[in-house]
């Protein structure tokens, strides 16, 4: 798990990003388009796998217990004879769905509170402000232990539980970018053309920072997978018996976990998704952000 947390860090170096050229040089390069690709493979696995896998998740057969890799079962199988190819590829809807929705809802909640500080600025910013440090001060893992236990172990639970706890990156990156769009000459034009302030902030304001806030998306979505991958790990997380959708990535590492040195199939598979997903992710962002980043060009 620490070389997840390793590859897992985003940067907090995103700095002023300007807006999207037609064409770049960072997407044609082949790491960047390998990690898309893998992205696009997983999240078609885990749409499509009833259809395309053979097996069936919950598929038991007693004579093929812990089986390594093969032609028939490409991933070998579990402890219960299940394909483990087939539950790798139902466990990628849980993580994905995790990671896409939990950066979703802190995107929502952190832009609006950072536009909202960043627009206003004062005591209402500063207040804000502190608001946000105090979360940042918590640590985040028990948080999340404890909101998880509070909304139940569901996936909309876990869901609100991450997402509860990771705005607070949404919310420094657009409150100081909302400090810098509001110097522009175009910005001071409007407000003293009587422009409203709900016009200045949807037509003028939030158009230029959404650069640094996608890359804030692509960053936040591997954060998230790991975040649930943990407790999963621990035994927190979204298991068969809480969710109709399957288990997950965290999950069947945990299931590998106890035959590691005997069958180390069993945790190979599934902690290589979590790892090349999250590793996938990261460069996205990577590229992403060189994509955007005026500065750098």
């Amino acid at each position: 798990m620490a070389v997840l947390i390793l590859a897992s860090e985003p940067s907090d170096n995103i700095g002023m990003i300007g807006s999207m050229p037609g064409t770049s040089r960072t997407f044609r390069e082949p790491t960047a388009l390998l990690s898309l690709g893998f992205v696009l493979v997983v999240c078609a696995s885990a749409l499509l796998v009833p259809w395309l896998s053979p097996y069936m998740a919950g598929g038991l057969e007693e004579k093929r217990i812990l089986e390594a890799p093969s032609w028939l079962h490409w991933m070998g199988t579990d402890g219960l004879g299940r394909d483990l190819l087939t539950r790798v590829c139902y466990g990628a809807r849980v993580s994905m769905t995790v990671g896409l929705g939990t950066a979703i809802i802190a995107l929502i909640i952190g832009t609006t509170y950072g536009l909202i500080s960043g627009f206003k600025g004062g005591n209402l910013d500063n207040l804000m402000m502190r608001i946000v440090d105090i979360f940042y001060g918590l640590p985040d893992m028990l948080i999340f232990i404890l909101l998880s236990l509070l909304l139940g172990r569901n996936i909309f639970g876990l869901l609100l539980a991450l997402g509860l706890v990771s705005w607070v990156r949404f919310a420094r990156i657009a409150r100081g970018q909302v400090l810098q769009a509001k110097e522009f000459l175009f910005v001071e034009g409007a407000r003293a053309m009587g422009a409203s302030r709900r016009r200045i902030i949807w037509r003028h304001i939030l158009p230029n920072i959404l650069g640094p806030i996608l890359v804030t998306l692509t960053f936040s979505i591997p954060s998230a997978i790991l975040a649930e991958s943990t407790l999963s790990f621990i035994g927190l997380g979204i298991n068969d018996p809480y969710s109709t959708w399957g288990t997950s990535w965290g999950t069947l590492a945990q299931d590998g976990w106890r035959a590691m040195r005997t069958y180390p199939h069993v945790i190979f598979f599934p902690a290589g998704a979590i790892f090349l997903t999250i590793l996938s992710f990261n460069t996205l962002g990577n590229a992403l952000r060189d994509l955007l980043d005026v500065k750098g060009r």
